[in-house]
C-alpha cells in the first residue's frame, strides 16, 4: 500500500474535514503539532483556517497524502518568507502521518515528497522546520536528511513544569 500525494489540492469540505481530523487525532495520540491532548476538533480548527487563508492569500501551500480508501492519510504545509533576505528557503509546518499510518514509513515518504514538492518552488534552496524535544523527532528528522542547526532550551511549554525544547532543523535541497 501506498500513499498518493498532492500538492495545492483543492480545498472542499472532504479535505477541510480529513484535515481536521488527522490533526486531531494526531494530536490526541500525543503527536507534537501543536496542541496537547486531549484536544477537539473545534479547538483545531482556527489553526486550519490561518493555514488556508495563507493558501488563499498564496503565502502557503498545501501537500496532501491519501490512503487507499481516499482518506486523508498525512499532510505538510509550506510557508514562504516574506523578507526579501530569506527568500531562498521555505517553512514547513504541521507535519502529520496518521496514527494508524505509523510504522509504515509514510512519514518518510512524507518528507521525501515535501522535498521534491520543494524542489519545483522557484529559488528555493532549503527547507526549515521546528520540533518539539522529548519526542525524538530530531533524530527522525535527522534520518531524513535533515541537520540541527539550533535550539532553544524549554522554548514550548507542554504543561507546567513541563518544557521542552525548541529545535530547529535545516534540509538543505541541493
Amino acid at each position: 500500500m501506498s500513499l498518493t500525494f498532492t500538492l495545492d489540492p483543492a480545498v472542499t469540505p472532504d479535505l477541510r474535514d480529513g484535515l481536521l481530523d488527522l490533526w486531531t487525532d494526531v494530536s490526541n495520540a500525543g503527536g507534537a503539532v501543536g496542541f496537547v491532548a486531549p484536544v477537539e476538533r473545534e479547538t483545531i480548527r482556527p489553526e486550519l483556517v490561518n493555514h488556508f487563508v495563507g493558501m488563499a492569500t498564496g503565502r502557503t501551500r498545501l501537500l496532501v497524502a491519501h490512503d487507499e480508501d481516499g482518506r486523508v492519510a498525512a499532510s505538510a504545509f509550506f510557508t514562504f518568507n516574506t523578507h526579501r533576505l530569506m527568500t531562498h528557503w521555505v517553512w514547513l509546518y504541521t507535519v502529520m502521518v496518521h496514527p494508524r499510518h505509523q510504522g509504515r514509513g509514510y512519514g518518510r515518504d512524507l518528507l521525501a515528497a515535501t522535498a521534491d514538492a520543494a524542489r519545483t518552488f522557484e529559488g528555493t534552496e532549503a527547507i526549515r522546520l521546528t520540533c518539539r524535544g522529548g519526542h525524538g523527532l530530531e533524530r527522525f528528522y535527522g534520518s531524513c536528511g535533515y541537520k540541527e542547526v539550533g535550539r532553544v532550551p524549554g522554548a514550548i511549554r507542554v504543561a507546567p513544569g513541563d518544557d521542552r525544547d525548541d529545535i530547529i532543523m535545516l534540509l538543505p535541497l541541493s
